[in-house]
């Protein structure tokens, strides 16, 4: 591996618009505050029957979900993996908290980013530190996400 970033976007869904070059940004952001320099990461906006299927057969949960990540290279400052999100689950959601989809299907890429540099939200703590770093780097881009006006 090597310290050049490759990041792609994979567009797979029609629910909501997305911009490219700003999930890019947020992509390289993250990487890059968290230490690493190099590797590929795709980034795959899909519907939910797809998310369904990859957690599936994947993570052997029967149901669609937000985010999925894999790593599938970790060496020192160079990674190499996917962040699958779903649009649909984005529009849901967004329109019950009262955001843009954009913004919620942004947040699920954050956030299957930050798993993907090691965070985890398995533990009370844990999602703390998550929450923590989505915010980190939601502000980074101008955003605050719904749950953090509830929490001030």
């Amino acid at each position: 591996m090597n310290d050049e970033l490759i990041i792609e976007i994979a567009n797979e869904q029609s629910a909501c618009a997305i911009q490219e070059t700003l999930i890019r940004e947020v992509v390289a952001e993250i990487l890059s505050g968290e230490g690493v320099a190099g590797g590929q990461i795709s980034v795959a906006l899909v519907d939910d029957p797809t998310i369904h299927e990859v957690n599936r057969q994947h993570l052997n949960h029967d149901y669609p979900t937000d985010v999925i990540s894999f790593v599938f290279d970790r060496d020192g400052t160079s990674l190499d993996g996917e962040v699958i999100a779903s649009a649909d689950t984005a529009c849901a959601t967004a329109k019950d908290l009262g955001w843009p989809a954009e913004n919620e299907l942004l947040l699920y890429v954050v956030h299957g980013t930050l798993h993907l540099v090691g965070y985890d939200d398995q533990t009370e703590s844990d999602r703390e530190e998550m929450r923590g770093r989505e915010a980190h780097y939601l502000a980074r881009f101008g955003m605050t996400a719904p749950w953090q006006d509830a929490e001030e």
